[in-house]
């Protein structure tokens, strides 16, 4: 028999779907072949302080810094009961072989890891290491099983990281608290982003606001403006002084300009634009990508790629038909998607870009959560903008010369939407519920160098600048992450 130990609960019941282990038992499932269980995120976890020495105990400075010469580990109280089952089935006497089946990155690794040594299991152990949880990618994964120590360096850094974690959050809550008097916590990644929320506070707190006037020209769809002028009554006389005065063309500068279609999804951009659209926040993005994942709808999110790896470029075919079929409202008819566009293996790491999968198809999206469906949708688009055609423009820039003062207006011509059209698409389906984040400039009027216009509309507006914006926890949680070994 081989022992599958999955990371969740929802991931061993798909797993075990595939391996035919449909036997209900108390903390895992069986079948002829295999026995699947599962952790219940850490089971594991380091020691605390006092349970090195008794002199570390107490919350002193001369105890301080805490330097363990061998770290400990303690089993976590709320989990104890699945670890005796993991415990017990390790040391089962029919099983030869464990497969880890944690979530293929660093933390999943750790997972697996330190269940494995608490229990000091001596058995051989592979590794399952899939992007998906549909029924095709786990009988790959299983076909495609390596050798667990080929992850050795994968753990080594996850214990790293959890030891740096240790060793600065408790030495340094531990000190800015015997110093002050007052129990504050500081940790690795929190403390420095902290440290950056209360400087943007302290810039926008001092910011001092400004007011500043602009003239217009109104002419024939052409809205000029002028420099910032900082007194109204500056600004009151430039109109008085321009009625019924014409405008000339000085230069028409024009430029033809390409974007390139985005990347796709690794699961920072993701959080960024679900905050920016849909007002997400970064772990409700998370939370909801990873049900998304665990309902085979989408593939592995704790990606740090934008691209898919050289050997999907069929399966990424039969996706983007598998999106067009079910989103009907944002794809365009007659496309061909580029998806070569969308193939890099060199620029994959541990997981390739997240984006749906075919089970959408056979999936009832009415019955999704409508986070989960809003998550589902964003994904599905940015599949079909990446791999669609670019956005043409003409870029136009003109000054104009009235009363002797000078003019400036900017706007542009497009030339092929490419995938600004499925884009678009997407803000229509949401309506209110997504924002665009800028609203594109209607077409320029064609105007010629040295053109004369009898007819100018004169008015001001009234402007104020503007402070430093508000840190998102998108943002926050970007940086911060940012920040880890």
């Amino acid at each position: 028999m081989q022992l599958v130990i999955a990371e969740k609960p929802s991931v061993a019941r798909n797993i075990a779907k595939v391996l035919h282990a449909t036997n209900v038992k108390d903390g895992y499932l069986e079948g002829k072949e295999y026995l699947v269980s599962w952790c219940i995120g850490h089971l594991i976890e380091l020691a605390r302080a006092d349970q090195y020495r008794d002199d570390w105990k107490a919350w002193k400075y001369e105890t301080l810094p805490m330097i363990p010469e061998n770290w400990k580990y303690q089993i976590k109280e709320s989990t104890k009961g699945q670890f005796r089952v993991l415990k017990e089935l390790l040391h089962r006497a029919d099983i030869t072989e464990v497969i880890c089946a944690t979530d293929a990155g660093r933390e999943g690794e750790l997972i697996f890891r330190l269940v494995y040594n608490q229990a000091e299991c001596k058995l051989p152990f592979k590794r399952l290491w899939i992007s998906s949880m549909e029924e095709k990618a786990i009988l790959e994964g299983f076909q495609q099983l390596k050798d667990g120590h080929e992850y050795d360096d994968l753990y080594y850094s996850a214990v790293a990281r959890s030891e740096a974690d240790w060793l600065v959050g408790i030495n340094a809550t531990r000190l800015f608290t015997v110093l002050y008097h007052h129990r504050l916590i500081v940790g690795r990644v929190q403390t420095p982003t902290l440290a950056m929320l209360v400087e943007r506070e302290k810039s926008i707190e001092n910011f001092q606001k400004e007011k500043y006037y602009l003239v217009h020209l109104l002419m024939d769809g052409l809205d000029a403006v002028s420099n910032r002028i900082k007194e109204k009554s500056a600004a009151v006389q430039m109109v008085e002084d321009m009625k019924d005065e014409t405008a000339q063309i000085l230069s028409v500068k024009k430029e033809k300009k390409k974007v390139q279609p985005p990347k796709l999804y690794d699961l920072l951009t993701l959080q960024r634009e679900a905050n920016r659209l849909l007002g997400f926040t970064a772990q409700q993005t998370l939370d909801y990508t990873q049900s998304l994942y665990e309902k085979k709808l989408v593939t592995y999110p704790r990606t740090d790629s934008q691209y898919l790896t050289d050997d999907m470029e069929e399966n990424a075919l039969l996706v983007v038909g598998a999106v067009n079929s079910m989103f009907p409202e944002m794809s365009i008819k007659g496309s061909e998607p580029d998806i070569k566009r969308l193939l890099n293996s060199k620029k994959v790491s541990d997981h390739h870009a997240i984006i749906p999968t075919v089970e959408i198809t056979n999936m009832d999206l009415k019955a999704l959560p409508g986070g989960e469906k809003e998550i589902l949708m964003l994904i599905a688009s940015k599949l079909l903008c990446a791999s669609e055609q670019e956005y043409i423009y003409e870029s136009i820039k003109t000054e104009i010369s009235c009363h002797g003062e000078l003019f400036t207006a900017s706007g542009k011509n497009v030339l092929q939407y490419g995938w600004k059209e499925v884009e678009e698409r997407f803000f229509k389906s949401y309506g209110k519920n997504a924002e665009k984040p800028e609203e594109e400039e209607s077409d320029f009027p064609d105007i010629k160098i040295g053109q004369v216009f009898e007819c100018v509309v004169v008015k001001f507006s009234e402007h104020f600048t503007a402070p430093p914006k508000h840190y998102t926890d998108v943002i926050c949680y970007e940086r911060g992450i940012r920040n880890r070994p």
